[in-house]
């Protein structure tokens, strides 16, 4: 321990995060940033540890207790989901190897980050929406806000199938083709300007769209669309009147349409819309009805596979191995399964 520089933990945590922002693309970062405050907190209010050269396997055992038994998990007392206890203490791990190599911890201190066992079913989110529910939410927003930023981002991550990382990609002249015969959406990955795809260069691909969706698109354009460039002087598709979309506005956008009471609904959870905390713009995700873009995107691929498309067109389509699908998008039952084999098997 002699050798180690002393360091405290926020400090430690903020070199962390400009390597992440570094060498990573923004989720990453984001995440990273997300975990590590329940550490953070730990270490000042729980651990004691105000220097990182101290920190011990011991400390690190006794913060997975406190973060599996609900430790800072914004005042629920409930123990956190297994997924998202391995997924913080992964990050907590890639965190001490970072400062093992800059002498604020041992080398090796990472390994004693114990990570727990997920099973097939841990790794799956039970968190979705079932295809009927988008059109219900695009026919209001064709409605009532037509051609406007939370209209288009919901026809996009529909319609794609993308993750918000693709919908932000979008650039309004090199990517955005509504003239012609065969209007579509080009995605390209472009890390060294800020929009990285998922999957790097394999993430790549163009997706038709329909006549009408590309005339909504072209409202949007020609309408509200602030036009503005982003940082590095690019033209998106999805502005705001401060540039590129965020990923926060884009899940926000969900948040917001896919609570009942947003749209005129009677609240199915018998709350009162005055007194319901869900209503304030900050807190929509506790809504029990909200629902996040990666929702929008299993209910896509789910629809996809209700409709008989094969899974190597789906896979090709929204960017995600065979494998993938399976495992986490295809949200349909037993019963749903069932009924596409049975379109497909020779009964006599």
């Amino acid at each position: 321990m002699s050798d180690l520089e002393p360091i405290t933990p926020s400090e430690a945590i903020d070199l962390h995060l400009e390597r992440v922002d570094t060498d990573a693309a923004e989720w990453t970062h984001t995440g990273h940033k997300s975990d590590l405050r329940a550490f953070l907190e730990w270490c000042r209010e729980e651990g004691g540890v105000d220097n990182l050269n101290t920190l011990s396997g011991r400390d690190l055992y006794k913060f997975r207790v406190w973060r599996r038994e609900g430790g800072y998990s914004n005042g629920q007392d409930e123990e956190l989901a297994k997924k998202t206890l391995h997924s913080n203490l992964a990050t907590l791990r890639s965190f001490l190897r970072f400062c093992g190599s800059i002498d604020a911890v041992s080398e090796d201190l990472y390994l004693s980050v114990p990570l727990p066992s997920l099973s097939d079913d841990d790794e799956v989110s039970d968190s979705k929406i079932v295809p009927e529910r988008v059109p219900v939410v695009l026919e209001y927003l064709r409605t009532y806000e037509y051609a406007s930023r939370d209209h288009v981002t919901w026809m996009l991550l529909w319609y794609l199938g993308s993750r918000t990382g693709g919908i932000r990609s979008i650039d309004l002249d090199e990517d955005v083709e509504l003239d012609g015969r065969e209007p579509g959406i080009d995605l390209r990955h472009r890390p060294e300007t800020g929009t990285p795809l998922k999957n790097g260069k394999q993430s790549e691909r163009y997706n038709r769209i329909e006549d009408w969706i590309a005339g909504v698109l072209e409202d949007w354009i020609d309408g509200p669309r602030p036009d503005v460039t982003d940082e590095y002087g690019r033209e998106p598709l999805i502005t705001t009147t401060r540039g590129r979309v965020s990923a926060s506005c884009i899940r926000d956008a969900v948040y917001r349409w896919t609570r009942p009471c947003a749209r005129g609904e009677e609240c199915p959870h018998e709350r009162d819309p005055e007194t319901c905390e869900a209503t304030d713009h900050s807190k929509m995700s506790k809504c029990p009805s909200s629902r996040s873009p990666h929702d929008i995107r299993k209910a896509r691929v789910t629809k996809y596979r209700n409709d008989n498309v094969p899974r190597g067109v789906v896979a090709e389509e929204v960017d995600a191995s065979e494998r993938i699908l399976d495992k986490h998008y295809d949200r349909a039952s037993r019963r749903e399964k069932g009924s596409r084999r049975w379109e497909f098997i020779d009964r006599e």
